[in-house]
């Protein structure tokens, strides 16, 4: 029996070529739910505002090397980071890597000072709404609206802090 090959989390800027299937494939997700207009949501935010001076980080999850689960943040308030682009490559759903991705993306932000996370999805992501919720996350609207009535879905969740004390005191997450 083999086992899988380990995960790498690694932080990379946009312009990386292994970041290119990560918005290859969420272009056609938007664009598949959404109509052409919608890869406007890809180039909605420049670049830099998925890097660390400007507050903000995009990661990928390798699995042998290749890509297989991504996301980002940016900076949405001195408080507050906002979740973009979460991310796992076609081939490899139903393994839990978009949770792995949420994860480290409130690991990241946490250990950066952020203490709130907020996030919105389309109102034709069903899977992404149960995702956040799955994860802890609270709606912000009316959970028995008709999505469609809503248009994005805003969600927030406050980052413990009992974590954001052993990170100011340490400098390291409460598991490092």
């Amino acid at each position: 029996m083999t086992s899988a090959p380990e995960l790498t989390v690694i932080e990379v800027p946009v312009s990386d070529a292994r970041v290119e299937p990560l918005l290859r494939e969420l272009g056609h997700e938007y664009s598949t739910r959404y109509g052409k207009d919608a890869h406007a949501e890809i180039s909605r935010y420049p670049d830099e505002e998925f890097t660390e001076p400007y507050g903000g980080l995009l990661l990928l999850l390798l699995e042998g090397g290749e890509p297989v689960a991504g996301g980002a943040f940016r900076r949405y308030d001195a408080t507050t980071a906002e979740l973009k682009r979460i991310w796992t490559h076609s081939a490899h759903r139903r393994r839990g890597l978009a949770r792995r991705v949420i994860g480290e993306l409130e690991r990241e932000a946490g250990a950066r000072g952020y203490r709130r996370i907020y996030l919105s999805t389309g109102p034709r992501q069903p899977e992404a709404r149960r995702l956040y919720l799955a994860t802890g996350y609270t709606p912000l609207f009316d959970t028995e609206a008709d999505p469609e009535t809503i248009g994005p879905l805003p969600f927030e969740k406050h980052l413990a802090v009992r974590d954001l004390a052993v990170r100011e005191r340490t400098g390291r997450a409460p598991d490092q």
